[in-house]
């Protein structure tokens, strides 16, 4: 059983870190072709692109021309403890894994990233900004979805196989970094959990609550050591409960309010 999760903006690069375990990400050659691209941007071109300020827009052509490898902790930060944003708020890495927990997240959580493809929690990574759903030209084609092909499916599929657990993948990231896998290539079952809140009397997704809870939900997953799709619907953080009537085969919808 493997989940998989979008990575974040937000990264955080300064604070203590709570394992020094890390690993080397496996995609690093497909990256790097990446990096070539993008070190030939202005930061007026990123800022149109990615629809940043220009001072963000700067800070990237930066770190893109810095983008060098071999990867220690002196120029990256396992991925885990590397992403901020509200999905790694919500499982809080840092503040609820031990080691065990840690170990146990690198055999079952995998992170999509437009730049990287695939990362493991432990991968090292320098920080980037670069979206799954960047409009740039690249040896590929004219997006991120070309240039990674079926590379990232191979990859989750491969895995997926060394996982624990049956073969399910279980999808807790957004449409947008989803839409680089081919479901109908992955060599198992593809559940997706979604959570929805009562507002002016109807359920829907929140998208701020639903980050962090799919964030909260890996994290679960993993110190839980889940291995089954029926022990998922036993979840019940941020009081969101399982909705077995509105719920199919490879959806599991959570209700809260």
């Amino acid at each position: 059983m493997l989940s998989v999760l979008s990575p974040a903006k937000t990264l955080d690069y300064e604070s203590k870190l709570a394992t020094k375990k890390f690993s080397q990400p496996e995609l690093l050659d497909y990256a790097a072709k990446l990096v070539d691209v993008m070190a030939t941007k202005t930061p007026d071109q990123l800022r149109t692109m990615m629809g940043i300020s220009q001072e963000l827009a700067e800070l990237n052509v930066e770190r893109f021309h810095d983008w060098e490898r071999p990867f220690t902790n002196e120029n990256a930060r396992a991925a885990i403890l590397a992403f901020k944003g509200d999905v790694y708020l919500g499982m809080d890495a840092p503040g609820r894994f031990d080691e065990r927990d840690f170990s146990q997240a690198q055999k079952t959580l995998r992170i999509l990233s437009g730049l990287y493809g695939v990362l493991r929690p432990l991968d090292l990574m320098a920080p980037y900004r670069l979206e799954m759903g960047s409009k740039v030209e690249n040896p590929g084609g004219k997006n991120l979805y070309s240039f990674w092909g079926d590379v990232i499916t191979q990859k989750l599929n491969e895995d997926l196989a060394a996982s624990p657990g049956p073969d399910v993948l279980i999808n807790l990231a957004s449409n947008e970094y989803f839409s680089a896998v081919n479901p109908r290539l992955i060599n198992g079952r593809v559940v997706t959990p979604k959570f929805l809140d009562m507002k002016n009397g109807k359920y829907k997704i929140i998208a701020f609550f639903a980050k962090r809870t799919r964030g909260e939900m890996a994290g679960w997953l993993v110190q839980n050591r889940v291995k089954s799709v029926n022990a998922i619907k036993e979840f019940d953080g941020s009081d969101y409960r399982f909705d077995p009537d509105r719920s199919s085969q490879n959806e599991l919808i959570f209700l809260r309010g």
